[in-house]
């Protein structure tokens, strides 16, 4: 990338793991945020199914379409210059067999931009994974809570199982996961699995001892209707200033005092 600093890559990743050097991911929608982002300075930028939920306003990430990920997907690839870019495989892509998930991903990865997929689960998806690898398409796998399989696990809480977990990460990284993300698992137990792998593991929810962390943008940034997760750090409360700037441009305009003559055309 000639006069740009070089892209994100999975060999990147790596080598920031085996240095000690922390990731940062943050979720990205559309391409005004995304290259906002990038432009900070984040090292991947995820196209969550988490859309559904922040974009969407549904109850889950469930209804999310595999058309609405490869929209958003390609709005954030688009804007992207060093930063790698995640798309998730939308609820049931993912789970559906080895064909149907690599035609999936395939059709993601050139129809969008991305450098990589994302996929919840681990050891039963070890095929899946193995098979998305060996067609030479970049996979992270999601343990931990799945928020696809929410009404499974009977809502949004704390994944505990520790056996369960350590089988997961190690399963999905032997089948060439070139990265682990983790939500909702308990400190000590995300030490222990990112202790155990060689590959980079990416926290949400799941303490400080894993190589990198990622949040909602729209968490970190106050952009968020209704409860933020214990896990968020709100760095602003850009829901705030926005309505305080809207409301003064409401009153400027009952007002009549915009636009003023500097404002407006001869």
């Amino acid at each position: 990338m000639t006069g740009q600093q070089r892209r994100i890559t999975t060999q990147t990743l790596l080598r920031m793991k085996q240095r000690r050097e922390r990731i940062s991911m943050l979720t990205a929608y559309d391409f005004t945020m995304a290259s906002i982002l990038d432009t900070a300075g984040v090292d991947i930028l995820l196209v969550g199914d988490s859309l559904g939920m922040v974009i969407q306003g549904e109850e889950t990430t469930i209804p999310v379409s595999l058309r609405d990920m490869i929209y958003h997907g390609r709005l954030v690839a688009r804007a992207a210059k060093r930063a790698m870019v995640v798309v998730d495989l939308p609820f049931p892509h993912g789970q559906l067999g080895v064909r149907k998930t690599l035609a999936v991903s395939a059709r993601i990865m050139k129809q969008t931009g991305c450098q990589a997929v994302k996929l919840e689960g681990g050891a039963e998806q070890a095929a899946t994974i193995r098979a998305l690898a060996g067609a030479g398409i970049a996979v992270i796998a999601h343990v931990g809570l799945r928020p696809q399989s929410v009404h499974r696990l009977g809502g949004y809480h704390v994944q505990r199982n520790t056996e369960q977990i350590l089988e997961d990460a190690t399963a999905a990284e032997a089948a060439g996961a070139f990265c682990v993300l983790m939500e909702c698992v308990p400190t000590e137990l995300a030490a222990q699995v990112t202790a155990a792998l060689k590959v980079p593991t990416i926290g949400i929810g799941a303490g400080p001892e894993c190589d990198g962390q990622v949040l909602v943008t729209h968490d970190l940034i106050g952009l968020t209707v209704g409860r933020v997760p214990k896990f968020v750090r709100q760095k602003l409360d850009l829901s705030k200033e926005i309505q305080q700037a809207v409301q003064e441009f409401n009153a400027e305009v009952r007002a009549g005092t915009f636009p003023s003559l500097d404002e407006s055309f001869e």
